[in-house]
């Protein structure tokens, strides 16, 4: 039973009280349990979550008992792949022979479903399966920190995003509640994220859906839920229907346009790109938006123009490496599976 606000907020007092003693008492008899629990931001944290969420004290005290902050979660934190390493080689990790080859297995595998939710929603089968082969390699390698441990290290040890993280710590703590989960059980990446999708707690808890009208929204193993979940995340971010991700281009020799900073914005138009000399071809109407995306590649830079498509695949991971490497992929695997259907 929810408390009164009156009874959660003379709780959360008495928690905030206690909890010095009760975390002197914990971390005496485990020092191992690294996360303090004497801190003023980590008690503020707790009285929060009785005050405002109607969590019990016992309950929060016993969870954040054996919670740990791990150097190895932050190291990794400054150091991902889309920020330290260029497109040539950060596109070399997810096109390779085996991950495609294992994405068209993926696709054949689930083609069903993922047709299915490709025609209620628009959101082509390979897209949705690109996503998931970049994320977790196909569901098999989903983290293996602990959500708990992974958010509150980076809501408490780790100041550049500390706000951010305490957020997704108390969604995820939502999220267990919602969906009745052992909080303690779940599993994911050094960033928080869970199941194949990958999806941070408060992303599960607003763009999860139930793909087969079981009643829960489960991203950790049920298929028909993560399908139908990255598809609706990408309608909510208005992915266009039968329309293009991107395409290459090259910048004429009298071209206006200089090398950009890659602003996820879709502040130009395929008009405006072509007035400055970026030359690309597409069907799309001159006002539709458009955004110019340069890249380290193999051969020297890349020029490539993204359109509304691009962008939404953008909101999934703030990086133009990751989107094109989504789109990338998905091309790979609707090649591979025409070829094995094909086949005779």
């Amino acid at each position: 039973m929810i408390p009164t606000l009156y009874g959660r907020q003379r709780a959360a007092a008495a928690f905030a009280a206690s909890i010095v003693t009760a975390g002197a008492l914990m971390l005496g008899a485990a020092p191992a349990w690294s996360l303090d629990l004497e801190r003023p931001d980590v008690r503020d944290f707790l009285a929060e979550l009785v005050a405002n969420d109607g969590f019990e004290p016992q309950y929060l005290s016993a969870i954040f008992a054996g919670v740990e902050s791990k150097q190895g979660i932050i190291d990794a934190m400054t150091r991902p792949a889309e920020k330290v390493k260029p497109w040539s080689e950060y596109r070399a990790i997810f096109l390779t022979p085996r991950r495609i080859s294992g994405g068209v297995d993926f696709f054949h595998t689930h083609e069903t479903e993922l047709q299915q939710i490709a025609r209620k929603t628009g959101v082509p089968a390979e897209i949705i399966a690109a996503i998931v082969g970049v994320e977790t390699f196909y569901g098999t390698r989903t983290g293996s920190y602990r959500a708990v441990d992974a958010l509150a290290t980076l809501a408490f040890d780790y100041p550049p995003r500390s706000k951010f993280f305490r957020g997704e710590l108390r969604q995820l703590f939502l999220l267990a509640r919602d969906e009745q989960l052992d909080v303690t059980q779940l599993t994911g990446s050094y960033a928080g994220a869970l199941g194949p999708p990958q999806f941070i707690p408060s992303s599960y808890r607003n763009f999860s859906v139930d793909g087969n009208n079981d009643g829960r929204r489960n991203l950790l193993s049920d298929w028909n839920d993560i399908f139908a979940s990255i598809a609706n995340y990408f309608v909510v971010h208005n992915w266009q229907p039968a329309q293009p991700v991107a395409v290459p281009a090259r910048l004429k020799p009298d071209s206006t346009r200089g090398d950009t900073e890659n602003e996820l914005v879709l502040r130009d138009t395929v008009e405006s790109l072509n007035r400055q000399g970026v030359d690309f071809s597409t069907d799309l109407p001159a006002k539709a938006p458009a955004m110019l995306i340069t890249l380290a590649g193999e051969e020297g830079t890349e020029y490539w123009v993204g359109f509304q498509n691009f962008y939404a695949i953008t909101r999934y991971n703030r990086s133009p490496m990751y989107a094109l490497a989504v789109f990338q992929l998905s091309e790979a695997i609707a090649a591979g599976t025409r070829t094995t259907d094909a086949a005779p």
